[in-house]
């Protein structure tokens, strides 16, 4: 097998992964073909010497001392060692790729090397853009038998979970995902959001309203016609619109999105510093699921700007809530992360958050405070929880919780567990233990006067933290002390 070369410089080592990447990926694809046409299959010779495999980027930093203290989040060595992990796709995460290893050989003595992986390729993540090749030509378990695939029986969260700790001597893991996970949780956004996981921009609001959709939309189309770094915008549906595109509305809102489990809806920017909206409807089950998947691309935060219940007599429909704790009744990730961890609010996103809603309503410090309360979020997954009315109030009287939803502590802990910040501003649509109940008149006015302000302050909150990116989103309370030094 090809041994290892140095590379020169950060840029040097990305192009010499994506030409061992590529390299795989046609030979995988050339010998699909080959077999699916009637040919032989790919010889275990063949497949030994690495025909198929992921290319690895190996950092070693091995000094006379102790690594420098050095107070960012990422981007460090915690530790002396040799430092590998596989690529997947690195056309995709090159800026990423760039920037995590620019750090790393600005700060410290290092060595980048780049050659070919053990792990091969599953042949179901090279079939995109490969219309040459009939799949119905093979059974199933003919391509299993002669071709790498899928198994997911040596794909885990070992890692991110704290379950793998480093030991002296072996080879550490450069960043919290291997190849093999990140090309399985790219498939899934494709599959569940109707766009392609290219799009997805590295700042990600999430609601659970398709309201929020249609005010998205209508604001994304009107960007795209300003004095702004806003180039497109991707719609669930897999269409593109641009800022001449006659009719854009019609031609997102005609788009087949209503096919999709949770729609994505990205107004794109130059190097992936747009916004993403996904509406990943009600339920910490979807928000596990899409916050797993969207982990892999490294975004620099996600928002939940949902709905709630407000659970204090003085709230009011239409007040918000900006959680600062959250108490997790929802349990789809107690087996990931214990519920005795706490999740702890990230500084920098509250303080936007509040100065987001400070600006877009325009209301004054007393006001605001009166709309604006800081308090506990309970996050439920029985959606009637108030079927069990006196065992629940003892809880939320314990607790101080002034308001319950269904998604925002799954989207926190997830965000602690996969080191993306977090944050959530919810909006009260009603007090379900004050007699306030959502019903269908009262709804639709709720919904006239919130959604437009409620989403204007989630996208405020995402300009900020872009303006202000040097003094935020780098926050160490996600890190642990064994951590991979990519962010």
């Amino acid at each position: 097998m090809t041994e290892f070369k140095t590379a020169t410089t950060p840029q040097d080592a990305v192009d010499q992964l994506n030409a061992l990447y590529q390299a795989s990926v046609d030979r995988l694809r050339t010998a699909l073909k080959i077999f699916l046409d009637g040919g032989a299959p790919p010889s275990a010779d063949d497949r030994a010497a690495g025909a198929f495999v992921y290319p690895a980027l190996r950092v070693s930093y091995l000094p006379d001392g102790p690594p420098p203290p050095v107070s960012r989040a990422f981007g460090k060595f915690t530790d002396p060692g040799v430092y590998e992990s596989t690529i997947t796709n690195p056309a995709l995460f090159r800026d990423y790729l760039i920037e995590q290893l620019e750090l790393l050989n600005d700060g410290y003595e290092i060595t980048i090397e780049v050659g070919p992986s053990t792990t091969e390729i599953p042949f179901s993540y090279v079939l995109d853009g490969a219309d040459d090749l009939d799949m119905n030509a093979a059974s199933p378990a003919d391509l299993v038998r002669h071709f790498p695939y899928a198994d997911l029986s040596k794909i885990d969260d070992d890692r991110p979970n704290g379950l793998k700790p480093s030991a002296p001597g072996e080879v550490r893991p450069l960043s919290l995902f291997d190849a093999p996970r990140v090309d399985y949780s790219l498939q899934r956004l494709r599959h569940y959001t109707g766009t392609p996981y290219e799009d997805v921009q590295q700042f990600i609001l999430f609601t659970n309203y398709h309201r929020y959709v249609d005010a998205f939309t209508s604001w994304a189309i009107r960007q795209l016609k300003e004095d702004n770094h806003y180039e497109s915008f991707s719609a669930a549906g897999n269409v593109t619109v641009d800022a001449n595109t006659p009719n854009a509305h019609a031609v997102v809102e005609g788009a087949p999105w209503r096919r999709f489990q949770m729609p994505a809806y990205h107004l794109k920017a130059p190097g992936g510093r747009g916004i993403t909206l996904v509406n990943i409807g009600v339920g910490p089950s979807n928000a596990k699921n899409i916050t797993d998947h969207l982990a892999v691309l490294r975004p620099q935060c996600w928002l939940m700007i949902g709905h709630c219940g407000g659970l204090r007599h003085s709230q009011r429909l239409g007040d918000y809530v900006l959680a600062h704790a959250y108490l997790r009744y929802d349990a789809v990730l107690d087996e990931d992360i214990p519920v005795e961890v706490p999740i702890p609010p990230i500084a920098e996103i509250q303080i936007a958050l509040e100065n987001a809603v400070a600006s877009v309503s325009g209301d004054s410090k007393e006001d605001l405070k009166s709309r604006l309360r800081t308090g506990t979020v309970a996050t439920y997954a029985d959606r009637n929880w108030e079927l069990r009315y006196a065992a629940q109030a003892r809880r939320i009287n314990q607790s101080r919780a002034i308001a319950v939803d269904m998604e925002s502590a799954t989207i926190a802990a997830n965000g602690l567990r996969m080191r993306v910040p977090y944050g959530t501003l919810l909006c009260v649509s009603d007090k379900p233990l004050h007699g306030e109940l959502k019903l269908p008149g009262a709804a639709n006015l709720f919904y006239q006067r919130s959604v437009s302000e409620h989403l204007a302050a989630g996208i405020e909150t995402i300009e900020i933290l872009k303006r202000d990116e040097a003094s935020a989103l780098h926050s160490r309370k996600l890190r642990s002390f064994d951590e991979p030094p990519f962010r």
